[in-house]
């Protein structure tokens, strides 16, 4: 019977979880290399080499939150694979596809993931406006992120950056507190967020083209 190099898994294993779409063929190409696939000609041997992959990508997969379902859909089972792949240049195909298709998940389930954790820091905003101390630095460091990749991120979400964001929050608070109570500006400046209440004029201004005054004063107070 031929002879064959065992597949290393440790190679497969860090080609799923870091390489890319750029490069996983070459790095596909360079790992059954190292097993002689190429020159492979028992089909048994050849699908022992399949199998070695088949199963690391199965069990990356699901580490990533794929299901088996969705797996087997897109890249059959292990029986229907063993009675479809009868040629090296079959094989290695489906091989190339199979890993290429676990990176795809790979970089999307980290897209998902991020914009998962993007949507915190604007939750977090949303429930701690009103905290002066609120900063880059202090939402970045309640969602796990560096402030820089933070700032870049949020931008690239909501089409504006996090200070904007918060000053718009601020602001939108301030208006419901200034038409439906009888509270006094620099309390509810003092409400919002901010504790200088000449800022809080500025800003206010600035986004609404009105001095809070003259909005509470133009305002229909609410029953």
């Amino acid at each position: 019977m031929q002879d064959v190099k065992r597949l290393d898994i440790k190679k497969t294993e860090e080609l799923l979880q870091s390489g890319s779409l750029e490069n996983c063929d070459a790095m596909l190409d360079s790992v059954l290399g190292e097993v002689g696939f190429a020159e492979i000609q028992s089909l048994m041997l050849r699908l022992y080499v399949c199998m070695d992959i088949y199963v690391a990508a199965h069990a990356f997969a699901q580490k990533i939150g794929i299901s088996s379902e969705k797996f087997f859909e897109c890249f059959g089972t292990a029986d229907e694979i063993g009675a479809e792949l009868m040629t090296n240049e079959d094989t290695k195909k489906f091989l190339h596809d199979l890993v290429r298709g676990c990176i795809k998940w790979r970089i999307e389930s980290a897209k998902e993931s991020g914009r998962s954790i993007i949507a915190k820091a604007k939750d977090y905003i949303d429930q701690n406006y009103m905290n002066d101390e609120l900063s880059l630095l202090v939402v970045a460091d309640a969602v796990g992120l560096s402030p820089s990749y933070l700032s870049t991120q949020f931008k690239k979400e909501y089409g504006q950056n996090l200070f904007e964001y918060l000053a718009v929050a601020r602001i939108s608070h301030a208006r419901e507190l200034l038409c439906c109570t009888s509270k006094m500006v620099y309390e509810v400046a003092y409400d919002v967020g901010f504790r200088d209440y000449r800022y809080f004029s500025q800003i206010f201004k600035k986004y609404t083209g009105q001095t809070p005054r003259q909005f509470q004063n133009s305002a229909n107070i609410c029953p």
